[in-house]
């Protein structure tokens, strides 16, 4: 059963949506935004018992008979500091109890005057407010809690030693609450607890607590907003997905589909493609492309070279078999000098047939890819063996190395000796000159023969090209040279312009110490 993998553009998509996902959902985890919501509670807490502080302070003093003035300017200001990552929930707070004593006359006068202010901001603010006296007393309630006890709570006991407290306290019971109600359906209560202060001196408590926004509340407020921004984040993810996504796959798809085509057969013109958006894509393109263009070259290259290797056969087959039959047929009523001429001509062409395969195989090793520590000849040594038995002189330096295997070498200096035997005549001179530039090894194998034509200079490289059939040529002596020569890094050319024929062999030079 055939896979479906997913194209780029969906990978892209996925990754897309997941990186606008995940800072989401981190908010999420840590808390954040439910966080934020309590700071807010809570600041707007403070700015409430601050205010109510001070009134009761106010009305305090006016029933002590002192001066209900402002106090001195002394800067205390205080921030939201509770945070649900940090801070633990803890439980509901205690019942208020009954006091050990009743509520300090003053308190309870001056609670009593700021109760209907209480109530009155209860209907906007829809916190819960209690004022207590230095134990603890309730002496101003939006509640029923008057005349009881408070010191038990913990917030109530700090603000009574003069250091304000926050914290967030489970509820009793959850309050159902639709997301555009007015009441608060998060399962915890802020609670901020102020001390009152007639100077240094502590004469109360003010306790607010209400129920901050839960995420659903918030979140129903801005929906339209979400709405539009979630819409606008999909369009930017889709949309880039997209850009990246057609500059990235739209080389690789072209180089892909000329690809598909070499391997079909097809004979294609391979094209350069437009570069992508990003270095990986053009190098992928780019390799693709030349692996495409090599396929059709070798393709190209085997459909040439099996034509050639055809023509070459079929005229020795030919003439074999001819030469078969006429022996099948008439051989009895044949003289012996007549079978004798059909048997050396059988034999001359199962000869040449000999030697094609031989040297198709030489050429095929040829362009065999070589590892590159090919080896190391001494050019005295590989021009002994391979002239040996012929008059052939040597100039230079005998004593240069090439890198190159001893074997080929000597491989492509007997290529060049056959082909002067070949084409020169039997009479012809040869003779190699042999010189060190730089990093190169330069041989030059020269005869004085009749030379080579323009029109046949073009093409003494070319596979199967002979001008010298007669002789035993097969037409991929040089060509065999020239692929031994190109894969030890070095090359072989024809020089123009010389009297005779010039060739020129050109290898690396192995270092001298």
């Amino acid at each position: 059963m055939r896979h479906h993998k997913p194209r780029i553009l969906a990978v892209l998509l996925l990754a897309n949506l997941a990186l606008l996902v995940l800072p989401l959902g981190g908010l999420w985890m840590l808390r954040l935004y439910e966080s934020a919501l309590v700071r807010q509670t809570e600041t707007e807490l403070i700015s409430q018992a601050a205010i109510i502080a001070a009134a009761q302070r106010a009305a305090w003093l006016r029933e002590a008979g002192q001066d209900a003035a402002p106090q001195a300017i002394d800067w205390a200001p205080r921030f939201a500091s509770l945070d649900l990552a940090r801070d633990p929930i803890l439980p509901p707070p205690p019942d208020a109890a009954a006091p050990d004593r009743p509520a300090d006359p003053l308190a309870r006068a001056a609670g009593a005057a700021i109760a209907p202010v209480l109530a009155e901001a209860q209907r906007v603010t829809l916190a819960a407010m209690r004022v207590t006296d230095q134990a603890g007393v309730v002496v101003a309630s939006t509640g029923s809690e008057d005349g009881l006890s408070l010191r038990a709570l913990e917030e109530v006991a700090a603000a009574l030693a003069g250091q304000p407290a926050a914290r967030v306290r489970a509820r009793r019971e959850a309050v159902p609450a639709g997301a555009g109600s007015i009441s608060r359906a998060a399962p915890f209560r802020v609670f901020v607890a102020l001390p009152v202060q007639a100077g240094e001196r502590v004469i109360g408590a003010v306790l607010l607590s209400r129920t901050p926004s839960s995420l659903r509340q918030a979140l129903h407020g801005k929906r339209w907003e979400l709405a539009a921004l979630s819409l606008a984040m999909l369009v930017v993810a889709g949309g880039l997905a997209g850009f990246i996504a057609y500059t990235v796959s739209r080389p690789i798809r072209a180089v892909a589909d000329q690809a598909r085509a070499v391997a079909a057969g097809a004979r294609v013109e391979v094209r350069r493609v437009r570069r992508s958006a990003v270095r990986e894509a053009d190098e992928l393109a780019t390799a693709i492309a030349g692996m495409a263009e090599t396929l059709e070259r070798r393709a190209a290259y085997i459909s040439d070279f099996a034509a050639a290797v055809s023509h070459e056969f079929k005229t020795p087959l030919a003439a074999l078999r001819g030469a078969l039959e006429l022996l099948q047929d008439h051989g009895p009523g044949m003289s012996a000098q007549e079978r004798a001429n059909f048997l050396a001509q059988c034999m001359e062409d199962v000869q040449r047939l000999d030697r094609l395969v031989t040297r198709l195989l030489d050429l095929a090793r040829a362009e065999t890819p070589q590892p590159q520590d090919t080896g190391r000849a001494a050019i005295g040594d590989a021009f002994r063996d391979a002239a040996a038995g012929r008059d052939i002189a040597f100039a230079g330096d005998a004593t240069a190395e090439a890198a190159i295997a001893p074997e080929a070498l000597r491989s492509i200096l007997g290529i060049l000796f056959d082909n002067v035997r070949q084409h020169a005549g039997p009479q012809a001179r040869c003779a190699v000159a042999c010189r060190i530039e730089g990093d190169v090894v330069r041989i030059g194998v020269s005869d004085n023969g009749r030379g080579i034509s323009g029109a046949n200079a073009r093409r003494v490289f070319d596979r199967f090209f002979t001008t010298a059939r007669a002789a035993g040529g097969t037409g991929l002596g040089l060509a065999i040279a020239r692929s031994l020569a190109e894969a030890a890094g070095g090359g072989l050319d024809l020089l123009p312009g010389a009297p005779g024929a010039t060739f020129e062999l050109r290898l690396p030079a192995w270092p001298r110490r």
